[in-house]
């Protein structure tokens, strides 16, 4: 008896080994197909003799795939499994990378489309597997894979060009190597394959009327939405603002992959610690305050050292921003069923948000000639941010008001 008991023990803990792997490999996969791209658009552009607006398209398409394919994802849970369809769009990101790169402009917005497509349907279902596998360590399973996620995203970003130039690679075999981890995340995902039935139920119900009827489901959302529009603002823009203040288009590129890692250490313990307090109101407000005082520092500072402290702090925001979110989803869901349905309603919008934030900001740019009144409309954003985090904050869940 107690043999069986210790080979039962030893078989659970090996499967939520493999589980936790699985999920840490999905997430490598989630953002570098996509921050690999912007450094190498002014390659592609040329390669292929597209217009700047038509390259631009090229980062902007998988945004509105997440946002249309995040309302979708529930759908496609619940009726063929989370983990089938984690495993769906693995495959989708895989195809996706190999057409992009095979040197034709149909095929490259064709495959960047399906990019999109393979890594919205996994960024919404892989909170709700987080909350049906590990309910008791949400935090720190979103900390793991969130940091995960945005370390490959940073690496994405860093070795595109010397993979492309150093490497004589060229741009086509620097995206197509991201394939391989894909490759590799599929494999790890396949065990998953034969538990799905237990997490999905096309007859499961929710009460009420539907998630979009619920504030707190709102307040999640809004915040969502509003920490992604700043991201991607800031990553479109900010090299353009540092320049206005003398800042060299070389040093303002550092100075954001600096940011991007100053986020990492946030990303990871901010879920831990919201996981432990029963209700979040109070990291809320100390991502305003890192906000605040960061966007501030770029707009009232006299010389580098100010700007670049300015910028750390918004890094720091930004990754505990982005966790948060991810962790309120499993925080203010009762069970899984919840968990994707509030994930595919934050995101949607979320990713609309962000795909919009930097057209808008450019042409608000174009239309003032500053780029101080971004820094302006950033303040204000982060002030709503917070005004929706203090509610998405309360300890209760979407259908428990």
């Amino acid at each position: 008896m107690k043999k069986k008991t210790i080979t039962k023990l030893q078989y659970l803990f090996s499967r939520r080994v493999v589980i936790i792997l699985g999920i840490i490999f999905v997430s490598f996969n989630l953002r570098p197909a996509i921050t690999a791209v912007g450094p190498l658009v002014s390659d592609i552009r040329l390669d292929l003799g597209i217009s700047n607006s038509l390259a631009g398209l090229i980062t902007t398409l998988p945004l509105l795939s997440f946002a249309i394919f995040s309302l979708l994802a529930p759908k496609l849970g619940n009726r063929f499994g989370k983990e089938v369809m984690v495993f769906a769009g693995l495959i989708t990101l895989m195809c996706g990378i190999l057409i992009r790169s095979t040197g034709f402009t149909i095929t490259l917005f064709f495959g960047t489309a399906l990019v999109g497509i393979g890594i919205g349907i996994a960024n919404v279902i892989l909170p709700s597997i987080v909350k049906n596998s590990f309910p008791e360590r949400i935090g720190l399973l979103t900390g793991i894979y969130t940091t995960s996620m945005s370390s490959f995203a940073a690496l994405g970003s860093g070795i595109s060009v010397p993979l492309a130039i150093n490497l004589n690679l060229g741009w086509q075999y620097a995206l197509i190597i991201w394939s391989g981890f894909t490759i590799v995340a599929i494999v790890i995902w396949v065990p998953q394959l034969r538990k799905s039935e237990h997490h999905s139920n096309p007859n499961v119900t929710m009460p009420g009327n539907s998630i979009w009827k619920s504030n707190i489901a709102w307040q999640v959302t809004i915040f969502m939405g509003l920490q992604s529009f700043l991201f991607y603002c800031m990553i479109a823009w900010l090299p353009e603002i540092l320049s206005s203040s003398n800042i060299s288009l070389a040093a303002a590129g550092w100075l954001v992959s600096a940011m991007q890692i100053a986020g990492l250490p946030m990303t990871f313990l901010t879920p831990i610690f919201a996981n432990k307090f029963q209700n979040q109101k109070g990291i809320v407000l100390f991502i305003g305050i890192l906000y605040l005082f960061g966007i501030s520092g770029i707009l009232f500072g006299s010389n580098l050292g100010v700007l670049t402290a300015g910028i750390l702090l918004i890094g720091a925001g930004q990754g505990a921003s982005i966790s948060l979110s991810l962790t309120l989803i499993g925080l203010r869901a009762a069970n899984g069923q919840e968990a994707v349905e509030l994930s595919g309603m934050a995101q949607s919008v979320g990713y609309a948000l962000a795909a919009l934030g930097p057209v808008l900001m450019g042409y608000l740019l174009d239309l003032t000639g500053s780029s101080t009144v971004l820094l302006y409309v950033f303040l204000a954003v982060v002030l709503i941010m917070i005004a929706a985090g203090f509610g998405a904050g309360r300890n209760r869940t979407v259908f428990n008001e």
